[in-house]
């Protein structure tokens, strides 16, 4: 089914409802989002989103220890909210079905980035314009 919005639409709504859903689940939002729609992926990068306390933790006297801690909390959090997220991610593209997420987050440059694998490619109003 074609999208009635451009990739750009569709990519700033993803990035719009993602913020929001940081900020309403997590407690605050990233610096800043980016998406990318790349044929039948979404790629959602967050820049900023460590909070003071977690980089205290990555920069504890064993940091390594500070840093799985992070992760291990963060891939959690992420885990509970699969639904949800993958419905945001659905209702914003039109009902194709996200088949996998996957995320990482660094715990040295506070970046997490957040992708999703479709069952197949979003179709785009006027695809040329957004290439």
């Amino acid at each position: 089914m074609k999208n009635n919005k451009t990739k750009g639409q569709m990519e700033a709504e993803i990035s719009e409802a993602f913020i929001k859903f940081e900020k309403e689940y997590m407690g605050r939002g990233p610096k800043e989002t980016k998406t990318f729609i790349m044929e039948d992926m979404i790629l959602v990068r967050h820049r900023g989103v460590l909070t003071p306390a977690e980089k205290q933790l990555a920069k504890a006297q064993d940091p390594s220890k500070g840093c799985t801690l992070i992760k291990q909390m963060r891939r959690e959090l992420i885990e509970k909210a699969r639904v949800l997220l993958e419905s945001i991610v659905r209702d914003i593209i039109r009902d194709i079905k996200p088949v996998s997420m996957h995320m990482d987050i660094s715990t040295v440059t506070g970046e997490k980035i957040i992708i999703f694998t479709l069952e197949k490619a979003p179709k785009f109003e006027n695809p040329a314009q957004d290439k």
